[in-house]
């Protein structure tokens, strides 16, 4: 968690020097703000995983002397192809056609995106494709 943290904190340290060279060299304010923006989504997370990481036992990638493969975990673990997030995208897709084309595509959207939420909910119960 630490080497995370650290790494996210130099992430966000980058982009506010960045930032603050910006904004001094060409006075501009939106691409400034933006720079400032990044600059917190690297030190807010930073700070809570830094926060955590003191609470903590020490994971696999703190150890100095840790490679790659001791952090990997259960290979074997990971889901089959589901239809789920496609149609939960789909379902989002219609939902922002909504605002270009009108309220009658709300009702495909609500269906879709519905749709999605109990499938995916249903499969993660059984344990299977649904």
């Amino acid at each position: 968690m630490r080497v995370n943290a650290l790494f996210l904190g130099g992430i966000g340290v980058f982009f506010g020097i960045i930032g603050l060279v910006y904004w001094f060299t060409s006075y501009e304010d939106a691409g400034f703000l933006m720079l400032v923006g990044a600059s917190l989504l690297g030190l807010m997370p930073g700070a809570y995983y830094l926060w955590w990481s003191r609470h903590m036992t020490a994971l696999e990638g703190d150890e100095p002397e840790a490679e790659v493969s001791d952090g990997a975990g259960v290979v074997e673990a990971f889901p089959g192809s589901s239809i789920w997030p496609f149609l939960l995208g789909m379902g989002a897709f219609f939902a922002t056609l909504t605002f270009i084309f009108g309220w009658w595509l709300f009702p495909i959207a609500l269906a879709l995106i519905g749709s999605a939420v109990i499938g995916a909910t249903v499969e993660s119960r059984r344990g299977g494709t649904v």
